[in-house]
């Protein structure tokens, strides 16, 4: 892993200028930065967040460090200037120190796309960061927070072809070379690209056995081709690699229990929920509350009692019900109020969301009225014994539900709910919905035990429809 941090010198000499006088406020951005790019608290330095406060202590009117640590606050998908006063005042002390600063154009494009992702506009701070990627191709921040935020906006083909596009000017002597592999593999693989997937995640794992993204981008595509224990086999003898990065650790985690739950081993997925997961969800960390809340919900689906496993999830998502950060978010955690059967949380969190729709801004809150809120609803209905009112709200959107961003393994969620919705329904429409349903899910991926079991489940309770 890169350690050599950069001093002003430095990233003069890379091409990539910082508009600071002092070495150790640079050496900490790269510290942070390198962090943040490989999913890791490196003990040698005390961690992401000792690095964050060493470089503004170095350097308190220093707008990079300043843009860095507000950019990861915000791709945290934790904290809303919208609720958050001090968040708030944070983001106006960045735009008031840039300008009263002689900043480089790329450095003030970089303050620019922190306050429209702020601000809601999304889309329109991934075009900034595009703009910076056309003249500073080598600018991991600008790379690295697109390729986050095209992953909350479900633009697939823009994750994949943000990285392709610079990895030419890039060579293998740069510091953090080696992670454009991981990066790109994940795009490949959310575009159905599977093969040059694996070869991307290999060659980066080659390069870097540490590397947690390129572990992450193989085991979609072990997921997505059916090849389970292959999953199992990889996620168990690089224990060691990926378990080193613990931002990701979880999520990996959760791949490993998706292997088991697929195969109808669910002993061994909750033996990993118990193990990992859900001590894992203690961090409070978004990524980990989706990843707890997820896995819960898709072992229910499939008959499994999780027991009170849901009570002190949800008591970690619980002062998250008013955020409306992303609307997958707002889902997942609105399934843990749900799952712990508050009611009275349920109904706040739905009216809660509604609110947001008619008096809130900003892509996802587009997205929320046009997707989320039908999807909520949906889940909402299927909670209440509705099953038919389920089908009605989710079928008609399911073309639409990557808009509200995630993987495809994530939202593989959304399909399977709506397969056992259409299943428990009463109206023999939504059987036949349920069989085609499960006919283009077998296509999709042959090797598919859980598939399989539905199919038998159908053909069990509707078989002479």
């Amino acid at each position: 892993m890169h350690k050599n941090w950069r001093d002003c010198s430095q990233w003069r000499h890379e091409g990539l200028p910082l508009s600071t006088t002092s070495n150790e406020a640079c050496k900490m951005f790269d510290a942070v930065l390198t962090q943040y790019v490989s999913w890791y608290d490196d003990s040698s330095v005390g961690g992401i967040e000792n690095c964050l406060s060493k470089m503004l202590e170095a350097d308190p009117n220093f707008v990079m460090g300043q843009v860095l640590s507000n950019g990861l606050e915000l791709m945290g998908t934790g904290r809303t200037t919208r609720l958050d006063p001090d968040f708030q005042a944070s983001l106006d002390k960045m735009i008031t120190q840039a300008d009263k600063t002689d900043l480089t154009g790329r450095e003030r494009k970089h303050v620019n796309a922190v306050k429209l992702w702020a601000d809601g506009s999304t889309t329109k701070a991934c075009d900034v960061w595009e703009d910076i990627l056309v003249e500073y191709p080598t600018d991991m921040l600008a790379l690295k927070m697109a390729h986050g935020s095209y992953f909350y906006l479900g633009f697939q083909p823009h994750m994949r072809d943000s990285i392709a596009r610079v990895m030419p000017h890039w060579k293998e002597d740069m510091p953090l070379y080696s992670y454009l592999m991981g990066m790109h593999s994940f795009g490949l693989v959310e575009t159905n690209f599977y093969k040059q997937a694996e070869e991307a995640a290999r060659k980066g794992l080659n390069m870097n056995s540490k590397d947690a993204w390129a572990t992450h981008a193989l085991c979609h595509v072990l997921e997505m081709m059916g090849r389970q224990n292959e999953g199992i086999s990889f996620l168990s003898t690089t224990l060691a690699d990926w378990t080193t990065c613990g931002m990701l650790a979880c999520h990996n985690f959760w791949h490993w229990a998706l292997y088991h739950i697929e195969k109808g081993e669910h002993a061994g997925a909750l033996d990993i929920y118990d193990g990992q997961v859900g001590p894992r969800v203690k961090s409070g960390a978004m990524l980990d509350i989706v990843d707890a809340t997820s896995l819960l919900y898709r072992l229910e689906m499939e008959d499994i009692n999780v027991g009170e496993r849901w009570q002190d999830v949800f008591e970690i998502c619980r002062p998250h019900i008013d955020d409306h950060i992303l609307s997958f978010n707002d889902v997942h955690i609105l399934i843990s109020c749900m799952g712990a059967k508050r009611k009275e949380v349920t109904e706040q969190m739905m009216e809660s969301i509604k609110q947001f729709v008619s008096n809130g801004q900003g892509h996802n809150n587009d997205i929320t009225r046009e997707v989320g809120l039908p999807i909520c609803e949906a889940f909402q209905a299927y909670n209440d014994g509705h099953f038919g009112r389920a089908v009605d709200l989710m079928y008609p959107v399911r073309y639409k539900i990557v808009t509200i961003g995630g993987s495809n393994a994530e939202r593989d969620l959304f399909n399977l709910f709506l397969i056992n919705a259409a299943l428990k329904s009463k109206d023999k429409t939504h059987h036949r919905i349920a069989r085609q349903l499960l006919m283009e899910r077998k296509a999709l991926k042959e090797n598919a035990p859980m598939t399989d079991r539905l199919i038998a489940r159908a053909v069990a309770l509707h078989g002479d429809e």
